[in-house]
C-alpha cells in the first residue's frame, strides 16, 4: 500500500469509523460491532478503488452485507445451540426485552419486514437522506421514498397499539 493509499484510508477510518460504529452497535450490540467496523474497513482497504466520493453510504451498503454474513453465521450456531439445549433447563428472558417502551418499539419495528426495518433505521438512526439509504440498498430514491413511506405508516399503526408509545408515533419526513 502506497503513502497516498495509506493517507486515504486513514482519513476514511477518520471520518466515518465512529458512523460505522453506531451504525453497526444498534443492529448487533456493543460487543461485535467492532468486529464488523474491522471487516467493513477490511474490505476498504482490500478494494480502494471501489471508494466513491461519498464513501459513507457505501461503507454503510458493505456493513449491511458483513452483518447479512455475520448473521448467516448466527443461523448455523443457533442450529447448534437449539440441539444442545434440548438437554437443558429453560432460562429466564432478558429483562431488559420485558422493559416498557423498549420492549414494544422493538416489537413495532419487528413487525415489518426486514428491508423496510433497514430503510427506517437508516434514515432514522443513521441520519442518510432517503437518496443514500437508497443507496445503501441498492435500489432508486423513488422506491425507497415509497417504501420508507409505507414503512412508517405501518410503524405508526403499530407504535399507536402501544399505549407506552403513544408520543413516539408522529415520525418525521426527511
Amino acid at each position: 500500500m502506497g503513502s497516498r493509499e495509506h493517507d486515504l484510508l486513514t482519513a476514511l477510518w477518520d471520518r466515518h469509523a465512529d458512523d460505522v460504529y453506531a451504525y453497526a452497535r444498534r443492529r448487533v450490540g456493543e460487543s461485535a460491532a467492532p468486529d464488523v467496523v474491522a471487516d467493513v474497513f477490511t474490505v476498504a482497504i482490500e478494494h480502494p478503488d471501489r471508494l466513491p466520493p461519498d464513501a459513507l453510504p457505501w461503507l454503510y451498503g458493505v456493513a449491511r452485507k458483513v452483518l447479512a454474513n455475520h448473521r448467516r453465521g448466527a443461523v448455523r450456531r443457533d442450529a447448534l445451540a437449539e440441539r444442545a439445549e434440548a438437554h437443558a433447563e429453560p432460562f429466564a428472558p432478558d429483562p431488559a426485552d420485558a422493559a416498557g417502551v423498549r420492549a414494544d418499539l422493538v416489537r413495532a419495528l419487528a413487525g415489518l419486514r426486514e428491508s423496510d426495518r433497514e430503510l427506517v433505521l437508516l434514515v432514522a438512526w443513521e441520519g442518510l437522506s432517503v437518496a443514500e439509504a437508497a443507496d445503501v440498498l441498492g435500489c432508486r430514491r423513488g422506491t425507497a421514498a415509497v417504501r420508507l413511506h409505507r414503512a412508517r405508516k405501518r410503524l405508526r399503526s403499530a407504535l399507536s397499539e402501544e399505549p407506552s408509545l403513544a408520543l413516539l408515533t408522529a415520525v418525521e419526513d426527511r
